[in-house]
């Protein structure tokens, strides 16, 4: 099921999906001919319609992971649409679909396409974008911005202010470097993959950040204090949220914990 809103100039595809007993939204944003992101497998038969009813010349992913690359193989197939994406998850994405079987049942399972690798720079109908890096939740994770209009397409950069878990792979660390950087520039509008149109964007972002750094302060100092991480995650984060056992604890907050200590030990070990 979708759901179309329109702010700005862009057109905001909301898709609906039921996990863990809730429903999630996953946005597709298309704006001056060029398609943000592509939604999960999924929703592919609720998409194709809004596809093929749509002009668009151009595909751009902010990164690899399956609930935004979804359907970027029947485009390809069928629209015959250049598709962008970082130069990391260039490969990734021309291989067959691998990632867990709960990911499976959540996103659906994406088929291989090829993309090409995002520049510095993107020019869509008629705009010019810079493309920053921004890892952290994915190594290739980007955010398109166009400073002139003020716009922000963060992919799941954002997310939400308050942070309760997180892959295994990623780093909190990294993550606030990234919002760091964006944050160096000028927009007002985010779009965000998941909580779709922030019009004050900038503002929740770095809302977002200052809980990053104040959840980093606290974890330190309760390491300073001879607490273990799992020691630590239980004091921080005594509810286990129900994705932790759904995931086999590929998402867990004791993930968030780690990377802050690993980055913290990195630091000193150099100093």
């Amino acid at each position: 099921m979708i759901h179309i809103h329109h702010h700005e100039d862009v057109v905001c595809v909301e898709g609906i999906v039921s996990r863990q007993g809730r429903d999630s939204s996953i946005y597709v944003f298309l704006t001056d001919g060029t398609l943000i992101d592509t939604g999960p497998k999924l929703l592919e038969a609720s998409l194709i319609p809004f596809y093929q009813s749509s002009a668009f010349e151009s595909v751009v992913l902010t990164h690899s992971h399956e609930d935004h690359v979804g359907t970027a193989a029947w485009i390809e197939a069928n629209l015959q649409v250049p598709i962008y994406i970082h130069e990391k998850g260039v490969t990734r994405c021309s291989r067959p679909a691998d990632y867990p079987e709960y990911r499976k049942l959540t996103w659906g399972v994406r088929d291989s396409f090829d993309a090409h690798s995002l520049g510095k720079s993107f020019h869509s109908r008629t705009l010019d974008w810079k493309v920053l890096e921004t890892p952290g939740h994915a190594q290739d994770h980007i955010a398109l911005i166009h400073e002139k209009t003020g716009r922000l397409f963060a992919g799941d950069l954002y997310l939400g202010v308050k942070t309760k878990v997180i892959l295994r792979e990623e780093s909190i660390p990294t993550i606030m470097n990234s919002i760091r950087f964006v944050l160096a520039h000028d927009f007002q509008a985010m779009y965000c993959a998941h909580a779709g149109y922030v019009p004050n964007g900038k503002a929740i972002l770095q809302k977002k950040l200052e809980h990053l750094e104040n959840l980093t302060g606290e974890i330190l100092h309760l390491h300073s204090k001879g607490m273990k991480a799992d020691e630590i995650n239980r004091a921080l984060f005594p509810l286990q949220l129900p994705l932790v056992e759904a995931s086999e604890g590929e998402f867990d907050s004791i993930h968030i914990v780690h990377s802050i200590l690993a980055a913290y030990e990195q630091h000193e070990s150099i100093c």
